[in-house]
């Protein structure tokens, strides 16, 4: 019986690698299903070809009840933005973005070298690169960039909060304390800037500490520098714990040449933005063991606690 990664390449049509062939100019030899995790495809495929000006490629399509069409066109457009501004990103070889031609919207980008595997153990150095990567992103204005809808949370499209404040997901005394006084604390003013949408390591290339590239821009858009850098903080801080964070911040703040705003906010904002349990989150101790649900859930609530503090200080 065929896996899901089987199925998913057997599901792409001839039209559609044909396609391939055409706009990459060369041979299409090996198809490759990039999945995040077991039973789950991404919709993403590594292509292997020759005889032309590419060995390797990147396509992407919709998976239904996940990604949908207008996500594959939202990283079509961020990868034009970025190599406009010359960010480390993928570059777009080719797109479908209505699948008039194709019967499905697809994009074609260019494969990056690197590894985004979560090391049991980071760094300071490591952590103080990945801030850094997103300031660049953030230094691009985000007004007038056509197809980039507003981002008011990391992950835009989850929206937890509202989720458990609807009766649709179990809740907590803290995540319902903390979703009260974020509403009531208001969105504060700040600079609306291009955002990558889902910062985390997953879509981070490495080669060793250095932060080579940011991939899978579907959730991209515009909005406050926070809702990526304090998602991202988040992250660090469910991963490798409470000191995380502040070395992701102080890489930031480094390459922007000023201080992040507003940052107890944006953290609350990310750490709501998450199930009430953290079922599946990776998490590690400083000895790079694996930590279980109920550790890596409370590694999210202290995060979300030392927020609130900074909100009512």
């Amino acid at each position: 019986m065929a896996g899901p990664t089987e199925d998913s390449v057997a599901k792409l049509s001839d039209e559609l690698l044909g396609w391939v062939s055409q706009v990459a100019g060369g041979r299409l030899e090996d198809v490759e299903s990039l999945h995040l995790e077991a039973g789950r495809d991404s919709g993403s495929f590594h292509l292997r070809m020759a005889g032309g000006g590419f060995t390797d490629l990147v396509l992407k399509v919709p998976v239904p009840e996940w990604i949908g069409p207008r996500m594959v066109a939202t990283n079509a457009r961020a990868l034009e933005l970025a190599a406009e501004f010359g960010l480390s990103a993928p570059r777009l070889v080719a797109a479908d973005l209505d699948g008039h031609a194709l019967g499905t919207v697809a994009t074609l980008e260019t494969w990056l070298p690197g590894s985004s595997a979560l090391p049991p153990v980071v760094s300071e150095t490591r952590l103080r690169n990945a801030g850094a990567a997103l300031a660049k992103v953030h230094a691009i204005p985000g007004p007038g960039h056509k197809h980039l809808r507003i981002r008011p949370r990391p992950v835009a499209d989850d929206d937890y909060a509202a989720d458990r404040r609807e009766g649709r997901m179990p809740t907590t005394q803290l995540l319902q304390h903390a979703d009260e006084t974020t509403r009531k604390h208001g969105v504060p003013t700040g600079d609306q800037v291009f955002l990558h949408g889902d910062a985390w390591p997953g879509n981070m290339l490495f080669e060793g500490e250095t932060c080579t590239a940011l991939i899978d821009w579907k959730t991209a858009g515009v909005g406050d520098p926070g809702v990526d850098l304090c998602g991202f903080r988040l992250q660090m801080a469910i991963q490798y714990g409470p000191e995380a964070p502040d070395e992701v911040l102080n890489g930031w703040q480094e390459q922007a040449g000023r201080e992040a705003r507003s940052v107890a906010y944006w953290d609350a904002i990310a750490a709501l933005n998450t199930p009430t349990e953290l079922k599946g989150f990776p998490g590690f101790t400083t000895d790079g063991r694996r930590l279980d649900t109920a550790a890596v859930t409370q590694r999210r609530d202290a995060f979300l606690r030392t927020a609130l503090d900074g909100l009512t200080t």
